[in-house]
């Protein structure tokens, strides 16, 4: 779909357009690694490779945050939340790095401990040697301003994510009932505290605005299992196939829109994606990326 078509469209749901201030090309190619067959930690240490190493994005003496999906009490078979393995590797590999600290946290929907522990991220991460961070206080949120963002002007963002050196992005990919599709972009909800802002006003062009607030340093997309129905929670296992995929990138607009193939979504499907590739906040043209397959 042309941009000009994508504006009169009903897709965009009433988004006003992006002023020529913002609304600036991305580079003229967006890296994205896909890697397949493989376990998470495999699949992740074949794919940061391509990407130069995680030396390449960590130094040593700085602060990380790693931010999964962990919003559901849900055991890691049922593909709610990120793969434990997964956001364990990356603590360790970040600590390898040299960081001095690794903070993982997510907003929650059910109840933060109970997320943290079915999950196995917590577990995970503590025996990585990183740390998990609450986020159910409102507290822990700072109000930031946005002047580029088109609804969400102004939120209360998480403080980890203010104060790192180095983000880190690892959402699960998987059906989303509002959104159509969790993945880079959706995982930005889970650095807000008013969600329900959100949902009032336009929540397509807010999941891209919230995007606006502070740019990964890296994304790295877990379909390694992945929920195709009834999300974000999903209802048993027989919502989830196993693809054993991992994606990743600098470009997170590039890795939502190469993923939509693995829900086999068309990309006019999931708004929020050509939302922010408007921004500027990435390429959702598949002739802007350089696109690196592997085997793991």
């Amino acid at each position: 779909m042309k941009r000009r078509d994508f504006l009169k469209s009903g897709a965009a749901l009433a988004v006003a357009a992006p002023t020529a201030a913002f609304a600036a090309e991305p580079p003229a190619k967006s890296k994205v690694v896909v890697v397949r067959n493989g376990e998470p930690e495999v699949l992740f240490r074949k794919g940061i490779a391509a990407l130069g190493g995680l030396t390449a994005f960590v130094k040593p003496g700085q602060k990380v945050v790693v931010k999964p999906n962990i919003g559901w009490d849900r055991a890691p078979e049922f593909a709610a939340n990120t793969h434990p393995g997964l956001v364990g590797e990356i603590v360790r590999q970040c600590i390898a790095a040299g960081a001095s600290r690794v903070e993982v946290f997510d907003h929650t929907c059910s109840a933060w401990s109970r997320c943290y522990r079915s999950s196995g991220i917590a577990e995970a991460v503590e025996a990585a040697g990183g740390k998990m961070v609450e986020a159910h206080e409102k507290d822990a949120y700072r109000e930031v301003e946005q002047p580029k963002a088109v609804n969400m002007k102004k939120a209360l963002i998480h403080r980890a994510i203010l104060e790192a050196d180095v983000f880190i992005n690892v959402p699960i990919l998987k059906n989303h009932g509002g959104a159509k599709m969790t993945a880079c972009l959706k995982n930005f909800m889970g650095l807000v505290w008013d969600r329900q802002y959100m949902h009032r006003h336009n929540l397509t062009q807010c999941i891209a605005d919230a995007a606006l607030y502070r740019r990964p340093d890296l994304n790295v997309i877990d379909a390694y299992r992945v929920m195709q129905t009834n999300g974000p929670q999903g209802v048993g296992l027989s919502d989830v196939r196993t693809l054993r995929y991992q994606i990743l990138s600098t470009d997170l607009v590039a890795a939502d829109a190469l993923a939509t193939k693995l829900l086999r979504f068309k990309l006019d499907e999931v708004p929020h994606i050509h939302c922010a590739a408007l921004l500027g906040l990435g390429t959702d043209d598949e002739a802007r990326m350089d696109i690196v397959r592997l085997e793991a």
